[in-house]
Order: C-alpha cells, then structure tokens, then sequence
C-alpha cells in the first residue's frame, strides 16, 4: 500500500516538475509573462469547467437515473454499509441505462459522491460479488480519485497549448525561431510522455481501490469473481454497444473492449470451469508468475486499466498491495 502511495507522489511532483521546467524556460527565453499566463489561464479554466461540470455530462452520456431506497432496497443497504465502514457520507446511488455489465462511481467531492450500477451487472453478480464490486467505488470516492485524475490531466492540456503556441500562433517572439521550433518540438515530446503517466497513475488507482474493497471487509476472491464475471459480460457484448461506452471505460472497473482478450487469459484461473474464482484457485495464482508478451505491455501502456491477469494476481497476495 505505501509503495502505490509512494508512486502516486512520485507522479505528481514529476509530471508538475516537467510543466515548471518548461514554463521556466519559456519565460525566461520566448515569452513575456503575459504570453504564458494565458495559457495557463485557459487551460486552469478549461480544467475546472470539466471538473464542475463533469457529473452532469457523465449522467447524460451514462442515462442515469437516481433510485430510491424504496425501489432498490438491497443496492441502498450495501452502499449505506460500505459508506459507515469508510467513514464517509452516504453517496447517491444511481442505475445507468447501459447494457454493458459494470459501476462506477463519480463526484466532484465527498459529500457529492454518487456510485451507479448500470443494468446489466443486477442480474449478473451474486449479492456478495456486488458488494465487492460497490466496495471498489466506494473507494474510488475515499481516496478522491476523481480529483486527483483531474488535476493530473491538465497538465498534458498545458503542455499542448504550449506547442500550439509555439509552433502555429503568431504572438511576440524572439528572432530565434529554431529555437522556439525546438522548445514547441520538447513540449510535444512532453504532452505524450505525460499522457502516459497519466494513463499509469490511472492504472494504479484501480490497484488502490481494489486494496480498499478488501479493507472495506470484501473477500478477495469475490471481487476477483466480480472481474471476471464482468470481463465474461464485456465479452459477449455485440461491438455496437461496446463502441456506445469507448469514450466512458475510463469510469468502469475494467476496460470492456478487451473483455475477449481477458476471458481467454482468466479462465485458465477458473480450474474447475465453475465460472467463478473461488479461494483456492485465488491462492493457485499467488505462486505463478505472471509473465505479458510485448503486445500485452504496450496494450497496458495505452490503458486506462491494470492487465487483469496482473491485477487478479495483486488479489492472490495475502498483503494484496
């Protein structure tokens, strides 16, 4: 657990030292101090335009409605449970009008916090692989992921918007434009370095939110069930609806357009073809090593999420994170 919260600081102060060298060489160099501020600024304001209106427009994309205690008795009672156990607010609770098996959760603060199941995934999961599942986004909320993803995110904005006017505005510059070509080239080089980071700071908040599921009293092996269950469901989806929800996996517990891939690679974890992971074959998995080829490591370099076979092996291990 301190080693992911290690990384975590480690990519922070990273990704904000790559902006402060380059803005530090651009002020002293090219810019007046006029000319960087203004893309600060904007993409600053970009940035919490996102962050407030986010909710609104993943309830719109998702077709969220929120549900009462009344109509879903068993979802409010698991939520309000995890809530009191994480020492939080109570979130909303919310059903998205999506096939696709799978939660997430989402807020601009912890008293805002909504945890949504979409329809697909009440019929696919027993009570106590859902309660493993909602425990995952109950701690995306405690450990204000969504915060953290957007602060991190703008900085690759920043970064583009500094190419972009290094290399096409006209603004005041120096005379020297092979070198102000070569500062907008290294921001270039940047934005892409930093989206990666990015995309691993992602992969390792899922590491934490599957750690605080177990710490929230969920057994490893049913929330290693609950993802496979939901690669198996991600997998049988015609691509119609899987490319509906392309630009939303980043929200989901695991990335729906590789749900064949995956199920290939899990069910060798399922040994007695019971489509479920129980505790011996979790602990089966803590011995192996698990070994990606090339195409596999670049495929989770692009990735909003963890390889599962990687993340299933970080549930096997007793410490777990």
């Amino acid at each position: 657990m301190f080693g992911l919260k290690l990384r975590m600081y480690l990519l922070t102060i990273i990704l904000f030292a790559i902006v402060y060298a380059i803005v530090s060489m651009l002020s002293y160099s090219v810019f007046g101090i006029g000319d960087f501020s203004f893309y600060l600024i904007l993409s600053l304001v970009f940035m919490f335009i996102q962050y407030m209106v986010g909710p609104k427009l993943v309830e719109w994309s998702m077709r969220i409605r929120y549900v009462s205690e009344k109509d879903y008795p068993q979802l409010h009672q698991m939520v309000a449970e995890l809530a009191q156990r994480a020492r939080m607010p109570k979130p909303k609770v919310g059903i998205a009008g999506i096939s696709l098996p799978n939660a997430f959760a989402y807020g601009r603060w912890k008293s805002d916090g909504r945890i949504c199941v979409t329809e697909g995934i009440l019929n696919l999961l027993s009570p106590d692989e859902l309660r493993a599942v909602l425990g995952h986004e109950m701690s995306h909320l405690k450990n204000r992921d969504v915060l953290f993803i957007t602060l991190l995110s703008v900085v690759p904005i920043i970064l583009y918007r500094i190419f972009w006017g290094l290399m096409f505005s006209r603004g005041s510059r120096r005379s020297d434009s092979g070198y102000v070509a070569l500062l907008g080239l290294a921001a270039l080089i940047f934005y892409f370095i930093t989206n990666l980071l990015v995309l691993y700071a992602s992969r390792i908040r899922e590491y934490f939110a599957d750690r605080g599921s177990v710490a929230l009293g969920n057994p490893s092996h049913q929330l290693a069930t609950a993802l496979y269950k939901l690669v198996y469901g991600s997998a049988r989806m015609p691509k119609e609806s899987l490319r509906q929800v392309e630009g939303l996996k980043a929200f989901f517990l695991n990335d729906p357009s590789r749900g064949l891939k995956e199920l290939h690679e899990l069910k060798q974890l399922d040994l007695d073809r019971s489509g479920s992971i129980d505790a011996n074959e979790l602990l089966a998995i803590r011995t192996k090593v698990v070994k990606l080829s090339f195409g596999d490591k670049v495929l989770e370099l692009m990735s909003t999420h963890p390889n599962m076979l990687k993340r299933i092996k970080r549930l096997s291990d007793s410490e777990l994170l």
